[in-house]
């Protein structure tokens, strides 16, 4: 984990007992919010990285991506098209479109890594995944 290296952790999560484990941890802060139904809990705030996993909301990719500092780091994967084959997710809203991450990104960050593949651990699925960080590069 981050916390164990030195590195200074939120963990947001709507469920209280996907964070409990958390709430001890040394350098950890937790805060229980729903990101799509309530205000956005980290108005503001920039962080060093940003790390999305297993989660889409289409809404919240400008204010994730505004969290990430200028010389941050943005780790992001989650299901993508396809994965519908393999179980769920299986509904579109839940899957990214081909390239969509690097469409997100794309004039905000600069790409270091972008993969649209099959995984078969911890479970066969069709994921993308980027690292990216600030700023673009300029053309």
């Amino acid at each position: 984990m981050l916390a164990s290296l030195g590195f200074r952790v939120c963990a947001v999560d709507r469920d209280p007992e996907a964070l409990a484990n958390l709430v001890d941890l040394a350098g950890v802060t937790v805060r229980v919010a729903d990101l799509e139904n309530a205000p956005w809990p980290l108005d503001g705030r920039q962080f060093d990285g940003v790390i999305v996993t297993n989660y889409l909301h289409r809404p919240l990719f400008s204010r994730i991506l505004d969290a990430v500092s200028p010389t941050g780091l943005l780790i992001y994967e989650t299901f993508a098209a396809g994965n519908e084959r393999f179980g769920k997710p299986s509904n579109p809203d839940f899957l990214l479109r081909p390239g969509e991450l690097l469409e997100i990104v794309h004039g905000r960050l600069h790409v270091d890594g972008y993969e649209d593949l099959e995984v078969t651990a911890p479970k066969r699925a069709r994921i993308q995944r980027i690292c990216a960080s600030g700023p673009p590069e300029k053309a």
